[in-house]
């Protein structure tokens, strides 16, 4: 079902949409793999009377959070309902929410945009309308597919959502000459990055990273949940000893990796989890790519453990081969105002020789945190 484009959307619409958003972006990092989803119940009278949004995967959907907010059941007489993502239609792990609404007396509910989850995709809508409610589709449509990217895309295309974060100098440079780690960034560039280590389900680093940086890729600046841990360790071989390992959140680490590491015995990539030596945490295995692990397999199966999607903190080689394969959907890089006139560059090896073969980020938007700048856009 396509969404309505020709609906007559007043500035209460607008109002009250943007509400609903505000309340989903409270579920970020808590309720994947499902949408982020809020909701607002306006009286015939034109007062919120309800609002909720969903908290945690598994518990109530927003709808009917908001539905047991309202104090006093009659003001649903003909109320108008917005919530930015269509009201699911089938049993999960809850009942369907349009069910929920169809049997109340509300009289119009207002969605931003159909669910592309082939279980629902339109289905509540119709539900809705059969049950006699005006339904308008497409208000903020485009706030709130921003808002569920990530979600939108592991449905669309199977594979985890990727996001590139860099931290580089001026000059384009990740290290200084001297190739030891440091902090490129203001604190508040820093926190930013934990807030989206809270929000994606996971974070990926590769084995030059864990080796010499030996990060632990926690939420510490903030609050939020910890995400997995992704290590690309082709030959499984970095140390147990390394934080990623050893730390409290081990269990959370994934290793990927295209052998076993049991001596002489190769594992057949169909074989997607194992726990070699003393690790507590989980392992993938993938196939050889150019000696390398199969990055573009590695994404495809990340939702398997969960993760769908991921922020990549890599060096210049997992950042460069990602890029390189096709593999980034979104882009962030925190510009630090200062030179270094050599070191580590960000990106190398792209394969382009002419500037018509470059790769030109969309929908660029610019962020200022502390001294640093922010530019952010998709591939």
């Amino acid at each position: 079902m396509k969404d309505s484009k020709n609906i007559a959307v007043s500035a209460d619409d607008r109002k009250w949409m943007r509400k609903a958003l505000d309340l989903a972006e409270k579920g970020s990092g808590y309720v994947s793999p499902n949408p982020m989803v809020g909701c607002v119940i306006v009286s015939a009278d034109g007062r919120l009377i309800g609002k909720g949004w969903h908290e945690k995967v598994g518990q109530a959907h927003a709808e009917i959070n908001a539905l047991q907010s309202v104090k006093d059941p009659s003001d649903l007489v003909d109320a108008s309902v917005y919530v930015n993502l269509e009201p699911c239609s089938h049993h999960g792990k809850t009942p369907p929410c349009a069910k929920s609404l169809a049997d109340l007396p509300v009289a119009r509910v207002v969605v931003a945009m159909t669910d592309p989850n082939p279980k629902v995709d339109g289905r509540g809508i119709e539900m809705l309308r059969q049950a006699g409610k005006k339904v308008d589709v497409g208000v903020l449509e485009e706030e709130a597919r921003q808002l569920n990217e990530a979600f939108i895309y592991s449905i669309r295309f199977g594979k985890a959502w990727v996001f590139l974060k860099i931290a580089q100098s001026l000059d384009g440079y990740i290290t200084a000459p001297d190739g030891e780690p440091g902090m490129f960034t203001d604190i508040e560039s820093q926190k930013q990055v934990h807030r989206w280590r809270a929000q994606y389900d996971g974070v990926m680093v590769g084995s030059s990273t864990a080796m010499h940086d030996n990060p632990r890729l926690t939420v510490r600046l903030v609050e939020g949940r910890q995400p997995m841990r992704i290590v690309i360790d082709g030959p499984s071989e970095l140390p147990e000893a390394l934080h990623l390992f050893s730390d409290q959140y081990e269990p959370k680490t994934i290793r990927v990796t295209h052998k076993s590491s049991e001596k002489g015995h190769e594992l057949d990539p169909i074989f997607q989890l194992l726990s070699p030596g003393g690790f507590h945490g989980r392992t993938l295995v993938v196939g050889k790519k150019n000696h390398h692990c199969d990055l573009a397999e590695a994404i495809r199966r990340l939702p398997e453990f969960g993760v769908h999607s991921v922020m990549v903190e890599g060096g210049q080689a997992l950042s460069s081969a990602l890029i390189r394969e096709g593999l980034v959907d979104k882009i962030g890089v925190f510009v630090s105002p200062f030179l270094l006139g050599g070191g580590t560059r960000s990106i190398l090896g792209l394969g382009i020789d002419r500037l018509s073969e470059r790769l030109d980020i969309r929908r660029q938007e610019w962020t200022t945190y502390g001294r640093d700048v922010l530019l952010t856009g998709y591939f």
